[in-house]
């Protein structure tokens, strides 16, 4: 059991409440799952693409399947989780509204944080430089990033407003991962990545 997980895991995992039940989609090497169950006490079972990541949640006495958020989903009951996470996956999904959409089906509530590619860096390295850019959370080349469908932050609560979700809460976290506090517009441009925690209207 490991007490230290990244700053945006923390936070994901202090907006769920104590003895809930969790499913984590795309949850890599169970960092944020084996948190939730050692330090929560949340019935949380994981999802995974990469059979890497599942053998590595398996060894550590974990609940993960071998699954992919785009198609996988659809196999779980209606309300079967308190919360359905999506940490840093949204971006690298193939149909991200129905992605999200099965989230709010699943789950009461749904976790989603994602890089945000409006943040300034990402802006002047575009406009000025001329190539995709790179940034710690956009860290791939364009030719071997996972990410296919990368949004902002406002594309993301206009997303959340076409689809009649509602918003809980919102985090947005600046270049050093720590959470600020400013207006849509200014988060926009400076958060570097966002954690949203939404419902059904």
């Amino acid at each position: 059991m490991n007490a230290a997980i990244r700053v945006d895991l923390q936070l994901i995992a202090d907006m769920v409440e104590s003895a809930t039940r969790a499913l984590d989609v795309g949850c890599g090497d169970g960092a944020l799952l084996d948190y939730l169950v050692g330090f929560k006490r949340v019935d949380a079972r994981g999802m995974e693409l990469s059979q890497t990541g599942v053998n590595a949640c398996v060894a550590n006495g974990l609940s993960v399947i071998q699954g992919d958020a785009d198609t996988d989903l659809r196999d779980y009951p209606d309300d079967a989780f308190d919360y359905v996470i999506l940490s840093q996956t949204l971006q690298a999904t193939r149909e991200p509204r129905e992605v999200l959409r099965q989230m709010l089906r699943v789950g009461k509530r749904a976790i989603v944080s994602f890089p945000n590619f409006a943040h300034w860096q990402v802006r002047l390295r575009l406009v000025f430089g001329g190539r995709m850019p790179q940034t710690p959370s956009l860290p791939f080349k364009w030719y071997d990033t996972p990410n296919i469908h990368l949004c902002s932050i406002d594309d993301f609560r206009a997303l959340c407003a076409e689809m009649g979700v509602m918003i809980e809460r919102a985090i947005v976290l600046s270049r050093n991962s720590k959470p600020i506090r400013l207006p849509p517009l200014l988060a926009n441009l400076f958060g570097e990545q966002a954690v949203f925690m939404l419902r059904r209207d």
